[in-house]
Formats: structure tokens, sequence, C-alpha cells
């Protein structure tokens, strides 16, 4: 699936779900040291970023579909999806919107 950036009326009605991430981001993963405020929207979250490797991004894929009810399929969870908070907060509310309820 493919998804696009929201515009930017809808992210500023998104912060609540970047807040989200963040904080599943800490707990899931169990960044000792580090706090939701600490990460930014647009801070890479892999590699140089934070430093996540595949493993954190599974259980980072599982703990998003708990939290949010939704399905992260493999053409999900591509690399560009999960390269910040911002990107992955696109994911899950398009995922959200497209989901039945």
């Amino acid at each position: 699936m493919k998804y696009t950036l929201p515009s930017e009326a809808t992210r500023m009605g998104e912060s609540g779900t970047k807040e989200e991430i963040k904080n599943i981001i800490v707990e899931a993963l169990n960044l000792e040291g580090m706090t939701a405020d600490s990460i930014g929207d647009n801070d890479l979250l892999f590699d140089e970023g934070l430093g996540l490797d595949s493993v954190d991004a599974l259980e980072l894929v599982v703990s998003l579909e708990k939290a949010y009810g939704v399905k992260i399929d493999n053409g999900d969870a591509t690399r560009e999806s999960f390269k910040s908070v911002e990107t992955l907060a696109a994911l899950v509310d398009q995922l959200r919107e497209s989901s039945p309820t």
C-alpha cells in the first residue's frame, strides 16, 4: 500500500497520534533514558537516528497493530513508512481510515 503524507491542516490534527506513537516507541522498545518528548516528529528512527534495528521494527509493528486495531502488512512496513514518527503517523492514520469499522 502506498500512502501520502497528509496536508498541513490534517497534520495539525494528528499531533495526538504522533505523541501516542512516541510513547509506544519508548515503552514498547524499553528505551531507557529516553522520553517521548525527546523524540522529534522527523527524527530518523533507524540507522543514525534513534538506532532502532529490525527486531525493534517487528516489535513496533506488533505494538502499533495492538494500539490502533490496524493490520500492517509487509507492503505497508517499508523503510520509508518507518522513517520517522511523522511517516508512521501518516501510515497509521491512513490504515485507520481505510479499515472497516
